[in-house]
């Protein structure tokens, strides 16, 4: 009698299903990449007005703090692949009406300010499934390198991005909006042709908004009471209110050494390839090392870090710098993500990732409108020490953590 043995799983690239998520999401972000340098000089264009140009920019912002939640609730009981394939057709809908419009004549910034409110509502409740349904496209031990391949193809967006959304704009305002339209379309194309089911159970038909509500304080019962996940959803939130307010320091340290926008261009093109390299590497750290160690060692290496940004006597230090310092950020958070999608129900999963997302994308907001005030305050020298003082109170409480410091894949 002959025994059965199992097949083993196919290599992750040999996944059809996960090269199309992989391949849909990369066109779709190459167009967000497009339209978030062209819609501020559109808005420019339009009304003369930077102030304008920045409200539709923080738009998505807001709508993601105060939708965040809900979407999480939501993705959790709908059909995450169809809820995902329709938000891209009304992405893609409502991204084409502006060369239409423009084309018609009527364009204005009423239009523009409506398209990113709900804009901002579809890519939450995107953001929120594509989340969740990854760790059922690719098997447990396949999570970190599908992981580590997202990031990577991302960061290498980032280095190139910027360039293309230039030359595209140059061949014509409304360019970078035509192809985002139609990279929205292309990713829908991709979900539909995705044979693997985006969920473990099949959802629940809508729910009042009692249930609703109800739905969403379940998630956070659940997130309160695993300590791993809380801590580290605390010491990201705390580092990601550094990062948002870095984003301008940086820009006035460059400044102060007379760099040239190119050059400014140039400091933060080294830390997306330093981001890049950490995304390469995180798969096999991550399998390597244990989640604490990894959450200690990144918040060391980037309180260490941080006040060469400080002292350094030239742009192209700062460059140096920068690469050195994204290189830790992706490997950890291949980790924490791994960890947390593994160890998280699949009925949960949009709920606690959206309120993590919010936690983290609130305190990076928060820092981001500060970081103005704070450097007219103190000067940027001296905030980037303070900011680097913050650092290292936050690796030190992950030091002095027993819950970080035992933290593990197998928790």
């Amino acid at each position: 009698m002959d025994i059965l043995t199992p097949t083993p799983p196919r290599t992750l690239w040999r996944q059809p299903d996960f090269r199309l998520l992989l391949g849909g999401r990369l066109v779709s972000q190459l167009g967000d990449q497009l339209q978030f340098l062209a819609l501020p000089l559109l808005t420019v264009a339009l009304t003369g007005s930077s102030t304008q140009a920045g409200i539709v920019l923080g738009l998505q912002t807001i709508v993601y703090l105060v939708f965040g939640l809900v979407a999480g609730a939501l993705v959790d009981r709908w059909d995450r692949k169809t809820t995902m394939i329709w938000c891209e057709i009304g992405r893609g809908s409502l991204t084409a009406t502006i060369p239409i419009a423009a084309a018609s004549g009527v364009l204005a910034m009423p239009q523009l300010f409506a398209i990113a409110v709900a804009n901002g509502v579809l890519s939450t409740l995107f953001g929120a499934a594509n989340s969740s349904a990854l760790p059922n496209i690719v098997t447990k031990a396949q999570l970190p390198s599908a992981l580590g391949a997202v990031g990577a193809m991302s960061n290498t967006l980032r280095i190139v991005g910027a360039s293309v959304a230039g030359v595209a704009y140059a061949l014509g305002r409304m360019v970078p909006f035509a192809f985002n339209a139609v990279s929205f379309l292309a990713s829908a194309a991709t979900l539909r042709a995705i044979r693997a089911d985006f969920q473990q159970e099949r959802p629940t038909a809508t729910a009042p908004p009692r249930e609703l509500v109800a739905d969403i304080s379940h998630g956070l019962s659940w997130l309160w009471r695993k300590p791993v996940i809380r801590t580290l959803a605390l010491l990201d939130a705390g580092d990601s209110l550094r990062y948002g307010a870095g984003y301008l320091l940086i820009i006035m340290l460059a400044q102060r050494l007379h760099a040239n926008p190119t050059q400014v261009g140039i400091v933060f093109t080294g830390a997306a390839i330093g981001a890049l390299l950490g995304s390469l590497l995180a798969p096999a750290l991550t399998r390597r090392f244990p989640l604490g160690k990894l959450s200690i060692a990144m918040l060391w290496v980037e309180a260490l870090a941080f006040p060469f940004y400080a002292i350094a006597p030239t742009w192209w230090l700062l460059l140096v710098v920068a690469f050195a310092e994204s290189v830790v950020s992706p490997i950890y958070n291949v980790a924490l993500d791994s960890y947390r999608l593994t160890v998280t129900p699949d009925a949960l999963r949009g709920r606690v990732t959206s309120a993590i997302d919010t936690l983290t994308s609130g305190a990076a907001a928060i820092g981001t409108m500060a970081s103005g005030a704070l450097i007219a305050l103190f000067g940027a020298p001296t905030l980037t020490v303070v900011l680097a003082g913050w650092l290292t109170l936050l690796a030190l409480a992950a030091t002095l953590s027993r819950t970080v410091r035992t933290a593990t894949a197998t928790d």
